[in-house]
């Protein structure tokens, strides 16, 4: 029996990884392809594919019997929460904090200057000819609430930082104070919600977070306010969405969507006042060397018998 580690990156592209003659470990390179590429019970280490779905993500782990490890590329770990079940007790699942933050902050703060100050109307423009010229809404003076302030919402709250916000006000699971000012409960949105004019959720999917931006919660947002989603699509009510946008009252900015991929013929691809883009927060240049250094740093701790960093649960 070996102890496998399986990679989605050639284990030779990634600097930092620990020897195999000194480790004992044997680097296995799977992208999630068709055919797995050695016996999955000798697997101990398993950083999942990105961006492959959960079906991918999971199929290999029913049958990881000595697997010790599962870390996956994204800041969120719902699509390997299916398999976990299927894992023997004692493994460590550990997320790609410190991977995405830059990149999803930056596409945030896009979409907001996008919608705010009608950027996709422009395009629209440029390609008919026309010269839309007007007042539009500007970022500053805007009241921003940020539901799901982990690293990721610490990292929108640094960008907006020089764009002269009103007020960033900030929600996560429990509260607690940060050096930038307190965050709050979610049992405090229903209070929230009126007084912003820029709604960012930043949540990790959970079943407490399914479907948050429900009928009450974007019926208490203010009018002409604007609601960012980049955290997954499931955090928001489509359908209830959908009647938002239709009415004029509120507008949007996503980055996912529910379902996704957006299929050919969903009403939300021509609804009024939203702006999509493809889940690509954390698919930049930036996403390739931050996870390798990811890898190289957790294998390292996996061989040193070290504490994994980014732990955010243990199998029972």
């Amino acid at each position: 029996m070996t102890a496998d580690v399986w990679l989605p990156i050639p284990a030779d592209e990634i600097d930092g990884l620990p020897a195999p003659a000194g480790s004992g470990l044997t680097y296995r390179f799977w992208d999630g392809g068709p055919d797995f590429p050695a016996d999955p019970a000798d697997c101990v280490f398993y950083v999942v594919p990105y961006m492959k779905g959960s079906e991918i993500a999971v199929r290999p782990m029913a049958a990881m019997t000595s697997l010790r490890v599962v870390q996956t590329l994204s800041a969120g770990t719902d699509h390997v929460t299916p398999g976990l079940g299927l894992l023997p007790p004692g493994v460590a699942l550990c997320n790609a904090r410190g991977v995405h933050e830059a990149s999803t902050a930056e596409l945030t703060l896009a979409l907001v200057l996008a919608s705010l100050r009608g950027l996709p109307g422009f395009v629209r423009g440029q390609d008919r000819e026309e010269w839309r010229a007007g007042f539009y809404p500007a970022l500053a003076d805007k009241s921003v609430l940020i539901v799901g302030y982990g690293s990721i919402g610490a990292a929108i709250e640094d960008r907006l930082a020089p764009f002269e916000c009103a007020r960033v006000a900030r929600v996560a699971r429990s509260a607690r104070t940060t050096e930038r000012g307190p965050v709050r409960a979610l049992a405090d949105l229903p209070a929230l919600l009126p007084e912003a004019d820029v709604v960012i959720l930043s949540t990790p999917l959970t079943p407490d977070t399914h479907h948050l931006a429900d009928a009450g919660f974007l019926a208490r947002m203010k009018d002409g306010a604007l609601l960012v989603n980049v955290a997954r699509g499931p955090v928001v009510d489509t359908k209830a969405l959908l009647a938002e946008l239709g009415s004029g009252r509120i507008t949007a900015a996503l980055d996912v969507t529910d379902p996704e991929p957006l299929p050919q013929g969903h009403p939300l691809w021509h609804a009024p006042g939203v702006l999509i883009s493809p889940h690509v927060g954390g698919s930049t240049s930036a996403f390739m060397p931050r996870a390798k250094r990811l890898i190289a740093g957790q294998v390292t701790r996996f061989a040193e018998r070290a504490t994994m960093r980014n732990l955010v649960l243990t199998t029972s």
